[in-house]
């Protein structure tokens, strides 16, 4: 496993074989995804992004919208050329991750929505609680914001040493990046667009999420044509860190299906 600069995007990178990409949540990095760089490299080129404004990554210019973020994802992908992708996102990830699909099929394999939604922006109470966590976070500072949190995101009961590492990597983020996401996670709704995706699409959510929630996972399965789900025993809203096992396990079955028909369910 490397870590490397593309873009002006940092990134880890480990294996061969046909890509996966992966973007972490709005409390994440790029090391929210140790369990599928090595677990999942063996059959490809596993790829986690720092988003911009996080861990290693600058920041966008300005106030930058999701398209940004999109067109940041699709400049990493030329950059390492890693054409066409499998693209996996895990909570605000995969809310950029749809924003791709929709921007840029051609760059895409395969779409994978992991305890996601269709952004924050439906509905009154998401925008406020969203917008929100900025002036919480610049109140109670990111490591208090961070420990408030973090055990929120895993299932009752879940690996205390799994906790640990969801509260150690939240309280990393930093302003304006974390600003910056929960800006575009308040004004995104893509309940509208979602009949429009043509990727392949698996969506996977952990059966006791209580931040984005089984039924907004099953919202989006239903939404996206032709879409699968599958969700994750004894899993919360971190599923790939929680139950990375069965996670990894359904994400390989969906890619090499994928693969083997050439890109096509």
């Amino acid at each position: 496993m490397i870590r490397r600069r593309v873009s002006d995007v940092d990134v880890l990178d480990a294996g061969k074989g046909t890509p996966l990409v992966l973007l972490h949540g709005i409390g994440g990095a790029a090391e929210a995804f140790h369990a599928q760089l090595t677990g999942l490299a063996d059959a490809h080129r596993v790829i986690a992004w720092d988003a911009p404004g996080y861990g290693g990554s600058p920041d966008l210019p300005g106030e930058p919208e999701l398209d940004a973020y999109a067109d940041a994802v699709v400049s990493v992908l030329r950059g390492l050329d890693a054409e066409p992708a499998h693209l996996l996102g895990v909570s605000w990830g995969g809310v950029i991750a749809t924003r791709v699909a929709l921007k840029a099929p051609e760059s895409l394999r395969s779409l994978v929505l992991a305890d996601s939604s269709r952004g924050s922006g439906r509905t009154d109470r998401g925008r406020a609680a969203m917008s929100a966590r900025v002036g919480e976070l610049r109140r109670r500072g990111p490591a208090e914001f961070a420990a408030l949190r973090s055990p929120r995101l895993a299932a009752p009961g879940a690996d205390p040493a799994v906790v640990e590492q969801i509260v150690a990597l939240m309280s990393r983020v930093r302003m304006p990046g974390y600003g910056n996401a929960a800006r575009v996670m308040a004004t995104t709704d893509h309940s509208a667009q979602l009949a429009l995706i043509t990727t392949p699409t698996l969506v996977v959510v952990g059966e006791q999420d209580q931040v984005t929630g089984v039924a907004e996972s099953r919202a989006l399965a239903d939404g996206i044509p032709d879409a699968r789900i599958v969700e994750i025993g004894g899993a919360g809203h971190a599923a790939n860190q929680e139950r990375p096992a069965e996670f990894n396990a359904a994400v390989r079955e969906f890619l090499t299906e994928i693969d083997t028909r050439g890109g096509v369910l």
